[in-house]
């Protein structure tokens, strides 16, 4: 344990949270959770803790609810700041360390502990999550979780409940632990934060709050401001999402989070370390991301849907149909399929006369959480949230010890990543859940989207909010149904158009377009440059009347004065160039400007006529579809010049000149209807060589789709089959399982009760079973399986072992020797061939006897015989001396 050297944590002196709460304790709590190879971890993970580390330490270990523990004592012994045991209402301080007793749930309101009896067992018992849970709720940013080793998933959904109170959660790296599966779980969902050795934690958790900066005068949080705005413009950039929107307070402990974990005081050095490691802007955008969730968050909402909401909506449909619901910030889909099992109860319950269906749209911003939804695979620790009697019905056991959400419950739900801010909503519903979303908003966004929540549902349709949301100024859109549980009803009440905010698409506010944007032709144009780039296009190819247009016809730009070819349309103001066009040109520049953009040619008609100043003149109309410059790209210019007068000024026109005028006006017209005709040839033309293209497409796809139906008709018909078969061939090995099953447990009471040490080797020497006896003499545990026998230690004065062994092998002749022990016994050791069924030799067969009474036995026969043979040989002597 660490004495000197280290500084204790700083706490956060602040007056007013910046959401308006209460005043933070000024000393952070960390929860160490640990369960099988836990001791071991604890003790490196308290190792290096200085004496005032200004931290206090809740240590939650899975113990044996019918022994004593000696967690605390033990721990004790290491340490030299306070351990306690807990008991119920301790007051938490810094520089102190908390045990858990056994048989208990612990819980903690506002600093003070509080231990739990413990409820009627559903599923494994979770106590490290529902500490973090707790922790979370009461601690917020000042929540630190540590995952040691441990089997399961216990802590991970915890973990998360920390990290969206802007906790912090730190995780003892795999490799080093002895049992991996609960840091596994935590990394597998996201939620560590630093993934380190045990003996590490404590260090980087010091280093995390030794960092954690808040502004103390007017210019640090003038400083602070234009930093996030900075932070804000790179996440927009990089990721395309904007959170501009989001609460300030909100984003400002996501970015702090960040900054702390890389230990980083000032927002300014962070902007700066975002630039240079773009991975850091993935992790920040995934940060901002976090939410927690669970099933049945607050049980008296879904009951109110089930029992009341859900059956007047059903009763409201007696010819059936489809009941569709969207689930907006399903974060990783415990409440979508929450959703989707009390409408599956409450169709049941209700029994409805015609089918109805069910379509729950789930969507969330985090496409990583949207994935993880769509497996539809959750920890063992739901089984706190969900009843024993929905884990039956609606989910499957998995092997790894987690659940699996049915398949009839998965395929009522629609899971996609989308941006309730910029996507298209889902429209037609009957119910939309925005659960604990609306709060991350600020109150101008929240306004924006209240609209837009009454424009998605059908007349009657069911708005449920969080337990802190409500609707507002928005009482001419919603009724209230159920105030605690925050449910709205539609009213019949349009909502007007100046407060409906539909996003079709995100469109950026002045001074906002992110750099290396290419400008399409649908977005605003930066009008000085456009100006000039315009002036310079017309300088350089046309010196008249001219006006600049996007694909669609929409004018961007207008040179000179048209006012003699172009006029304002009665009605609405529409600044489109075919509205806006005389009647005389509007026909004739629609088809030229059409072809030109098909063509992408410049193309000019010429001599057109209309009527100007009492008289008629002819003009020219040239069609400029524009690749450069880049500011103008995708544009095209329309230029009018007039070639010349048909008519007089004051409108007279001369006897001897009328005919061949006359004349000459009808061949124009003529002219330009042929080549209006040739257009439209064309243009049908490719149109009917589209269409016949488009047609054989059409067919062939038709025949593709039918030959495939065909191979899978086949292939279902092959499945069902081989299913069939597979289901035989499984149940016979099931019984064949059973009956090796059988037969292994008689040979290892066989070889148990013989009370022979037996080992079996593989060709290579390495240990392949092993019966107990044989671990008094060779030193095996059961990792030693797999391991040659030769590396392992043995009580045998055997050197010889492996060549007798591989001699055996290479002769196929057994041997039997005496070996003597260390410890002065003696075993008679019989090597054999292992042979198989079909007579394959796979490895050796050892036996130890115990022959040590029987050595000794025969060590005191030959004393005897000794004895005896000297005792007869004496009396010769005496005779002989006589």
């Amino acid at each position: 344990m660490k004495r000197s050297g280290e500084e204790p944590v700083k706490g956060k002196k602040v007056a007013e949270t910046r959401d308006g709460g209460k005043e933070p304790a000024a000393f952070p709590i960390v929860a160490v959770g640990a369960s099988a190879g836990g001791l071991e971890a604890l003790e490196e993970f308290f190792e290096d803790l200085p004496l005032q580390s200004g931290l206090a330490f809740v240590v939650i270990q899975h113990l044996d609810p019918t022994h004593d523990d000696m967690l605390a004592e033990l721990l004790q012994r290491r340490l030299e700041i306070p351990v306690n045991r807990i008991e119920d209402g301790m007051t938490v301080e810094p520089d102190h360390v908390y045990v858990i007793p056994p048989n208990r749930d612990l819980s903690i309101l506002n600093g003070v502990l509080y231990l739990l009896e413990l409820s009627a067992a559903r599923g494994p018992r979770q106590p490290i999550d529902f500490f973090f849970r707790a922790l979370a709720e009461d601690c917020h940013e000042r929540s630190v979780a540590v995952i040691l080793s441990g089997m399961g998933t216990d802590g991970t959904l915890g973990a998360r409940a920390i990290k969206d109170q802007c906790g912090v959660v730190f995780v003892q790296d795999p490799k080093s632990a002895k049992f991996d599966s609960m840091p596994r779980s935590a990394i597998k969902e996201g939620a560590a934060d630093v993934v380190a050795p045990a003996g590490e934690l404590v260090t980087r958790i010091g280093e995390y709050f030794h960092h954690a900066s808040l502004p103390t005068d007017d210019e640090a949080e003038q400083k602070e401001t234009a930093g996030m705005e900075k932070v804000l413009i790179l996440l927009r950039r990089q990721t395309g999402h904007d959170f501009s929107p989001y609460k300030r307070s909100t984003l400002w402990r996501r970015i702090e989070r960040r900054m702390n974990l890389h230990h980083i005081s000032e927002v300014i050095d962070y902007v700066r370390y975002l630039r240079e490691n773009p991975q850091e802007v993935e992790l920040l955008f995934k940060e901002m991301l976090i939410g927690v969730t669970e099933f049945f968050r607050d049980p008296a909402v879904w009951e109110r849907l089930r029992d009341d909401v859900v059956p007047e909506l059903i009763g409201a449909r007696p010819d059936g149909g489809t009941l569709r619901a969207w689930v907006a910030g399903c974060s990783t889909g415990e409440e979508a399929y929450s959703m989707a099992i009390i409408l599956q109860e409450a169709l049941e319950k209700a029994a409805p006369a015609q089918r109805i269906t069910v379509q729950i749209f789930a969507t969330d911003l985090d496409k990583d959480a949207i994935d993880r939804a769509r497996t539809g695979v959750y920890p063992a620790g739901i089984a706190k949230d969900v009843s024993e009697e929905r884990l039956r019905k609606f989910f499957k056991k998995e092997e790894g010890g987690g659940y699996r959400v049915d398949k009839e419950i998965r395929e009522m739900l629609v899971f996609a990543p989308q941006n309730m801010i910029s996507d298209a909503p889902f429209t037609k519903l009957d119910i939309l859940s925005c659960r604990n979303l609306l709060i991350y908003f600020n109150a101008e966004m929240q306004k924006k989207l209240l609209p837009l929540f009454h424009y998605c549902l059908n007349p009657g349709g069911v708005l449920v909010l969080g337990s802190a949301e409500t609707i507002g100024p928005a009482t001419d859109l919603f009724t209230l149904i159920a105030n605690r549980e925050r449910i709205y009803r539609r009213l019949e009440t349009a909502a007007p158009i100046e407060r409906m905010h539909f996003p079709v698409a995100f469109k950026l506010g002045a001074g906002k377009v992110p750099a290396g944007d290419v400008v399409a032709a649908n977005r605003p144009f930066p009008m000085v440059d456009l100006q000039t780039k315009a002036n310079e296009f017309l300088l350089r190819n046309y010196a008249a009347v001219a006006v600049l247009v996007t694909e669609g016809g929409d004018i961007v730009y207008i040179n000179g004065k048209t006012n003699r070819y172009l006029e304002p349309a009665a009605g609405r103001a529409n600044w489109n160039l075919f509205v806006m066009a005389r009647e005389e040109l509007s026909h004739t520049l629609f088809e030229v400007f059409r072809r030109a953009i098909r063509k992408k040619e410049v193309l000019t008609v010429r001599e057109l006529p209309m009527a100007a100043n009492g008289g008629t003149v002819l003009v020219d109309i040239t069609v400029h579809p524009i690749s450069e410059p880049a500011v103008l790209k995708g544009m095209v210019m329309v230029v009018f010049s007039e070639s010349r007068a048909c008519k007089p000024a004051d409108g007279k026109v001369l006897p001897e000149d009328s005919k061949d005028q006359r004349l000459a006006e009808l061949a124009r017209d003529l002219r330009h209807s042929q080549e209006e005709l040739q257009v439209l040839r064309e243009e049908m033309q490719t149109t009917g060589e589209e269409l016949k293209s488009s047609n054989e497409e059409l067919q062939s796809a038709n025949e593709e789709l039918q030959s495939m139906n065909e191979e899978l008709t086949t292939s279902k018909e092959e499945m069902q089959a081989m299913n069939e078969e597979l289901q035989v061939v499984n149940q016979d090995l099931m019984i064949k399982l059973q009956d090796l099953s059988r037969t292994n447990n008689d040979m290892k009471n066989l070889l148990s009760s013989t009370d022979t040490a037996t080992l079996f080797l593989d060709n290579e020497l390495n240990v392949r079973w092993f019966a107990p006896q044989t671990a008094d003499i060779i030193h095996l545990i059961a990792s030693d399986v797999g391991r040659p026998v030769t590396d392992i230690v043995s009580r045998l004065d055997y050197p010889t072992l492996a060549e007798d062994t591989r001699e055996v092998l290479r002769t196929l002749v057994p041997m039997k020797k005496e070996i003597p022990t260390k410890d002065g016994r003696w075993f008679a050791a019989r090597i054999i061939p292992y042979r198989t069924k079909e007579s394959m030799i796979d490895g050796l067969v050892i036996t130890f006897l115990d022959i040590t009474e029987s050595v000794k036995l025969a060590a005191e026969l030959a004393d005897c015989r000794a004895l005896l043979k000297e005792h007869n040989e004496k009396p010769g002597k005496e005779n002989g001396g006589s």
